[in-house]
């Protein structure tokens, strides 16, 4: 069963590919994290393909899966960019953008064949494509006297976060990021060291 803190999304770039009618359709999923991301690598896809008739693409980003867009360029509403944010929500895939690169061959194919080959076209990248789950994580900074270094390290030992930062002085400070559903835990073990106080999260 998946937990509210895991989401789904690919490992790196994958490719996929389809003919349909003497077009070629060359689609790419790729991880991304922010809408600024997105736009470079739109961009950059726009350059690598300047002679392409379209560069259409649809993306979702956040654990959530709230943030997405679709994009035709130039193609018939709702052909191009929707079917492929369909393959995205069929896949329930985030922090993904897939972009689908038509060369034109000729001859039109018409509503219901341009929603079939993004379609096609998305999914084949996405099949080529490694799906991990990765956890939704928190961070947390907390300050500390030195003689109770020990009692936060046995905490940290047995709960497991990953330590971002930690700087060990008179006051000694440490990041610390674990998943989501752990924080509370975590949290309640470290409030308890005497001397302890919670910075910022």
């Amino acid at each position: 069963m998946v937990s509210g803190d895991v989401y789904k999304t690919v490992a790196g770039v994958a490719e996929g590919y389809v003919t349909e009618q003497r077009s070629k359709f060359i689609s790419y999923a790729l991880p991304v994290r922010t809408a600024e991301e997105v736009k470079e690598k739109i961009e950059a896809f726009r350059k690598q393909y300047h002679d392409a008739r379209h560069v259409c693409w649809a993306y979702m980003l956040g654990a959530e899966r709230l943030q997405f867009r679709a994009n035709d360029d130039g193609e018939p509403s709702s052909t191009a960019g929707k079917p492929i944010l369909g393959v995205i929500n069929s896949h329930g895939l985030t922090d993904v953008l897939i972009v689908v690169v038509r060369y034109f061959g000729g001859v039109k194919l018409g509503t219901s064949g341009l929603i079939a080959a993004y379609r096609a076209a998305a999914l084949d990248a996405v099949a080529h494509a490694e799906i991990i789950e990765k956890t939704v994580d928190e961070t947390i900074t907390v300050e500390f006297a030195y003689p109770f270094l020990n009692d936060v390290m046995r905490i940290v030992k047995e709960i497991n976060p990953q330590i971002l930062a930690q700087k060990f002085e008179i006051n000694c400070e440490m990041t610390l990021q674990i998943r989501q559903s752990e924080m509370e835990k975590l949290k309640e073990r470290l409030l308890k060291v005497e001397s302890l106080f919670i910075k910022k999260q």
